[in-house]
């Protein structure tokens, strides 16, 4: 089983876990931009976050047979902080490195004016650089949250936008709106295994993203693999599992992680798209 995981922060994870994921089956990762728990104050911070997630952590990761890319923005929740806001301004030049394969992760929290402005700028960005945008749905109100994301990404092609952190409740208006559909697998909240492969009988696997999303928190970054058992377990092909777990996130970023890079490739950010 190969494990493409679009969503996982490795930034809070350790050495053991990269190794416990390429037993697992895990090749390749997207690691987007988020809240790290402890508030930023300036964007002096976000850049040296940027800075890491651009070299030391592919660079990591390469050490352990695993590809590392990732997805840049002023996540929502920081966004209502003024003291970001400059984020907006130094974003563009980060969107030009080659190992940037989408902005992300924008969206809401708590769907204020201030998440509103940065949100639609960096859609504005997204564009402009040609990239796909992952976008994050609230813990909070999430079908109200949901419904005014897709109001908001309408001027974006829907094959170029992944709308995440899906559940029963939300997942058929994405579905319905040709987005592509992302599930968070954790070990109690969210989605877990059982839940998504019901959604996947229901819904089919086109479009369908899976990932541990795995952080500072309780979570696990084995947890597609898990999906992909369960998969197996209710009766889908080993076809189905690649495409969901494979294929379908290597078709969204636009990248062929089959070209596994090494840890010297990094060290110029010169990783290309496509690979």
């Amino acid at each position: 089983m190969r494990i493409f995981d679009p969503h996982i922060h490795m930034t809070s994870r350790t050495t053991d876990d990269y190794e416990r994921m390429h037993d697992a089956g895990v090749r390749a990762v997207v690691e987007p931009a988020f809240w790290l728990g402890q508030p930023r104050t300036n964007v002096g911070s976000f850049l040296d976050y940027f800075d890491a997630l651009l070299g030391w952590e592919p660079y990591r990761a390469a050490q352990h047979g695993i590809r590392h890319l990732c997805a840049l923005a002023l996540n929502p929740k920081e966004a209502n902080d003024p003291r970001c806001e400059g984020v907006l301004d130094e974003l563009p030049r980060y969107l030009l490195k080659e190992s940037v394969v989408a902005v992300g992760e924008v969206g809401y929290d708590s769907m204020t004016p201030a998440e509103d402005r940065a949100f639609e700028a960096q859609l504005a960005m997204a564009a402009e650089h040609d990239l796909p945008v992952l976008v994050h749905t609230p813990h909070r109100d999430k079908a109200e949250g949901t419904r005014r994301t897709l109001d908001v990404v309408k001027g974006l092609p829907p094959e170029r936008v992944l709308i995440d952190h899906l559940n029963e409740v939300t997942v058929g208006m994405v579905a319905d709106s040709g987005c592509w559909m992302g599930f968070s697998i954790y070990p109690d909240t969210k989605m877990d295994p059982g839940r998504m492969v019901a959604i996947l009988q229901e819904y089919g696997t086109e479009r369908m993203l899976v990932n541990s999303a795995a952080d500072w928190g309780r979570s696990d970054p084995l947890r597609t693999r898990a999906v992909g058992d369960a998969m197996r377990a209710a009766g889908f092909t080993e076809d189905d599992v690649d495409r969901v777990l494979w294929r379908n996130p290597s078709a969204f970023y636009g990248v062929a992680p089959e070209a596994q890079a090494t840890g010297a490739d990094y060290a110029g950010n010169t990783i290309k798209r496509g690979g």
